[in-house]
């Protein structure tokens, strides 16, 4: 039987993040945080171009008012409200993440309302039967995205003012812990880079920035360094650097004004790791980014406003391609090929008062996992989280 895992201002756990390397590191397979197991190719930046995609043209609506192309399905695993596997599914599924669990997964997602939002976990047995769902984490405040850890942990990133990291077991055993040492500012997901051992993180303000934290032994996330990005003029794309943050957990001077020549980011979104470069969204101008880690440097990636637009989580398959998820628009998820070709994977029909969020695929990679935050009345008690499955590229 799974301990329930809760924490609450005053009573946080103490497990530093070296402990919990190993003894999170035994139940998973290796390459359960997530992360494709074949890297991505570079994608070029600048003008995409449009087109029907690798899956071709989107059919008509299915019985869960999903359009996919021919071959593929889609069912629902948890409405907000509802019981799935003995837990009642939170309101506001947001970001999310799957990791392995012997023959089955995990599927994480957290619950962005305020005060009792937290992270909720279901437990899929090897031919895709949910098994059972606990909470991983209780007690904090408007849990938007996050990410997962080379080590199969879940962080889970709280969207206030002075919002805290915290790390989550996913397979339910140990208590979650915030990581302050990663700062308080609004955060939104999280990205680890396991080839320069630092987590990338993004921050939703209208002049927010982009952070990595440099933890002093990597797998331990309780104390390191954390920088900002840093640029030269105007123009925030090409060579970058990174400068320390002097206080990341100041009371009244935030974060992202600490350091002059930070690099101003227009509502920073999702975050996503791969072969090299870290992807992110910026939502108020509706780009995506790719950072070049070994180069240091910065570019646009998209840069309009169809087909795709709202842009939201990202998450790279392991054939490399770049799924980005809409806020609005025509509440659809989009793939970026390794070409630049931009199209329509899905789209959510009905639902033009939520945002898609939670992208994550199972560790076969054949299975594709999101929510409809507030589902088709606007609410957060009417999320509904999906899992499609189908001919995805290897």
């Amino acid at each position: 039987m799974l301990r329930r895992t809760f924490v609450r201002s005053g009573a946080l756990a103490a497990l530093t993040g070296s402990l919990w390397r190993s003894a999170c590191a035994a139940p998973a397979a290796p390459g359960a945080s997530g992360a494709p197991s074949v890297p991505a190719s570079p994608m070029p930046a600048g003008d995409a171009v449009r087109g029907k995609g690798p899956y071709g043209a989107l059919g008509k609506p299915d019985r869960n008012s999903i359009a996919l192309a021919e071959g593929f399905t889609s069912r629902v695993v948890g409405r907000s409200g509802q019981r799935v596997g003995g837990l009642t599914w939170h309101p506001a599924p947001d970001g999310g993440a799957c990791f392995a669990d012997g023959d089955g997964w995990i599927y994480v997602s957290n619950s962005e309302v305020p005060v009792v939002g937290g992270v909720s976990a279901l437990r899929f047995g090897p031919d895709g039967s949910i098994k059972t769902g606990y909470r991983i984490l209780s007690g904090t405040d408007r849990n938007c995205a996050g990410g997962a850890t080379p080590w199969n942990t879940w962080l889970s990133c709280e969207e206030t003012v002075r919002g805290r990291v915290f790390e989550c077991d996913p397979y339910g055993y140990r208590a979650a812990a915030p990581r302050l040492a990663m700062g308080r500012f609004k955060h939104e997901a999280a990205a680890c880079d396991p080839d320069r051992e630092v987590v990338y993180l993004t921050e939703d303000e209208p002049d927010g920035c982009f952070y990595r934290f440099r933890p002093q032994d990597w797998g331990d996330l309780t104390t390191g360094v954390l920088e900002v990005m840093v640029g030269d003029g105007d123009d925030p794309t090409g060579q970058v650097r990174w400068r320390r943050i002097p206080n990341p957990s100041a009371t009244y001077e935030p974060t992202r004004d600490q350091v002059e020549g930070a690099i101003r980011f227009n509502g920073g979104e999702g975050c996503y790791y791969s072969g090299g470069f870290c992807y992110f969204t910026t939502k108020g101008d509706n780009r995506v980014w790719a950072y070049d880690a070994a180069n240091r440097e910065l570019s646009v990636l998209y840069d309009a406003n169809a087909p795709l637009k709202g842009v939201d989580n990202v998450f790279v398959s392991r054939s490399g391609d770049l799924f980005v998820a809409e806020d609005g628009g025509n509440m659809e998820i989009n793939i970026i090929t390794a070409d630049g070709e931009v199209a329509p994977f899905l789209r959510l029909v009905g639902h033009q008062k939520s945002e898609i969020t939670g992208l994550a695929f199972a560790p076969d990679g054949d299975r594709l996992y999101f929510s409809s935050q507030r589902g088709t009345t606007g609410s957060n008690r009417s999320g509904v989280t999906y899992e499609v499955m189908g001919p995805f590229r290897s």
